[in-house]
């Protein structure tokens, strides 16, 4: 599981992400407004649109919040044009940064990651030398309390899944972006809720971190750029050792 997954879950369990909700909301409703806008208002035939409200219902997001962002992206209702942009580079030990946005203003959003880089010791790279290590994918994280490991384990890759593996205490199903819907809709068929599921960037390799200084820095680092308002998604690949990344999670 990528470092950034593994740091999404422990946030949703203690309850980090509850605290910032109309924050995460915005950044749905940012994502779905630019996915319309390049690719259509209509679910059934933009996977990436259908991807982001099944994101934005698992978030609890209101329906008329998704509505709205999809209207703004169609031009029925006014909203500001945004760009998007990938910014990529290093942390400390080599972890590798690909930081996505959404922005009005290119270079006031650089400014601001340049900041925060900075501060923590990390540096841009150029373009494409981060983003080649890893791979577009769908992701879904059920929690290993919710199901049976044979069961989930039959459905997910009947339905088209490529991998599935457990991680502490949840599974982490891996798709490939074609069939990650039909996972999805296989799994809520089922009934089996899902603590994330999103389509994401996977590393092809981790780069493993022991120390508690660096792991605590290396989280405060995704932690602020997240934090971020034209930040969209953070990914990584490091890989704390589940214990410390709990321990952390607790400071």
């Amino acid at each position: 599981m990528s470092g950034h997954n593994k740091w999404s879950s422990i946030k949703h369990k203690k309850g980090a992400a509850d605290a910032k909700r109309g924050q995460v909301f915005s950044k749905i409703a940012k994502e779905i407004m630019v996915t319309v806008r390049t690719g259509g208002a209509d679910p059934t035939a933009n996977i990436t649109l259908r991807a982001l409200i099944q994101k934005g219902r698992a978030a609890n997001m209101p329906s008329d919040n998704i509505d709205r962002a999809i209207k703004r992206g169609a031009g029925e209702l006014e909203g500001v044009v945004l760009e998007e942009s990938t910014f990529e580079g290093y942390a400390p030990g080599g972890v590798a940064l690909i930081v996505h946005v959404l922005s009005d203003n290119r270079n006031r959003t650089a400014s601001e990651l340049r900041h925060v880089f900075t501060r923590y010791g990390a540096s841009f790279a150029g373009q494409g030398s981060v983003m080649r290590s890893f791979q577009r994918k769908g992701d879904i994280v059920v929690e290993a309390a919710a199901v049976g490991e044979d069961k989930l384990m039959e459905l997910v890759l009947e339905a088209g899944a490529e991998d599935m593996k457990k991680e502490a205490d949840v599974f982490e199903i891996t798709t490939d972006v074609a069939q990650f819907m039909n996972v999805v809709d296989a799994l809520n068929k089922a009934g089996i809720p899902m603590q994330q599921s999103e389509i994401s960037l996977l590393p092809d390799v981790l780069v493993p971190i022991s120390d508690k200084s660096k792991a605590s820095s290396l989280i405060k680092l995704i932690e602020e750029l997240e934090d971020l308002d034209d930040v969209q998604n953070v990914y990584s690949n490091f890989d704390i050792d589940p214990s410390l990344m709990e321990e952390l999670s607790k400071a």
